[in-house]
């Protein structure tokens, strides 16, 4: 299908009023949903969530979407299902759902480590299936996402997975064999950015300024990084450059850091996270 098809696949789905499902209604599935209200993309009315207790759903009601404990009932009244349960956890759902599937749904997994081969040996032949890896600023809309898609999934689904995920953050799709790399990279990675800003504060606080000022300027700094580096385009490297002055206060305080092996440890922690996550596919 190419891009034609696409719009064709969009259009057609919001002329329809497009019902989407979550089961699995943890965090990560309530920030994706977020976004979607909040952009407008779908009525609160038109999204329905499944799990097995009430503790997650109370808050789904509250920004006024339906819920039920109901699996099977979200497939019967959904047609883009999202699957945001855990990955030890998914086996058994998709055993569970399997009957409902049809050739009407397009069915979503954001299971860590759960591949698409797995996916579609576990659901009916022919069914539009893709593999999604948010990372948690998703809650705040300020996500970074991957996606890739299964070998009956076509460039509609993908153009309209993208489309209504633009309002989360950051959307692309990729092979899937980035996936891992991008659980290491930013899944894993948001902690390492904490753990980075948590570090820069205490610093601020050992010389004497107030902790709570210090975390909010030291969040700031991170966001405000961020921001040039994403409508700047420049390469990190050009940008430190551009902090540091001769015989300054950044250049002495970078080698610090480079005697720390800051750069080399970040890159060992994104390896041994997609390391990890690659095992974790194979069990």
């Amino acid at each position: 299908m190419g891009a034609e098809g696409g719009r064709g696949l969009r259009a057609a789905m919001e002329a329809e009023e497009l019902r989407v499902g979550f089961v699995g209604a943890g965090r990560m599935a309530a920030g994706l949903a977020r976004g979607l209200l909040r952009a407008g993309k779908v009525p609160a009315s038109s999204i329905l969530a499944s799990a097995p207790s009430d503790k997650n759903l109370d808050a789904w009601r509250e920004s006024g979407c339906r819920t039920t404990h109901c699996n099977l009932e979200v497939l019967q009244e959904s047609s883009l299902v999202f699957l945001g349960t855990k990955p030890h956890v998914l086996p058994a759902v998709l055993q569970e759902i399997r009957p409902a599937v049809g050739p009407q749904h397009i069915i979503i997994s954001m299971a860590a480590g759960v591949s698409l081969h797995t996916l579609q040996r576990l659901l009916p032949a022919g069914t539009k299936v893709l593999r999604l890896m948010p990372n948690l600023p998703c809650v705040v809309q300020a996500g970074a996402i991957v996606f890739s898609r299964g070998s009956c999934a076509g460039d509609g689904e993908a153009s309209l997975l993208q489309s209504l995920l633009a309002s989360c953050g950051l959307c692309e799709e990729v092979p899937e064999a980035y996936i891992n790399i991008h659980t290491g990279l930013s899944g894993s990675g948001v902690a390492y950015v904490y753990l980075f800003a948590e570090a820069l504060a205490e610093g601020a606080v050992k010389m004497g300024m107030p902790g709570a000022l210090a975390s909010r300027i030291a969040a700031q700094t991170l966001l405000g990084a961020a921001k040039m580096l994403l409508e700047t385009g420049e390469h990190p490297a050009k940008l430190r450059a551009d902090v540091c002055t001769p015989g300054g206060t950044t250049i002495h305080a970078l080698h610090q850091l480079e005697k720390g092996a800051l750069r080399a440890t970040v890159m060992d922690a994104v390896e041994v996270a997609t390391s990890r996550a690659r095992d974790m596919a194979q069990d």
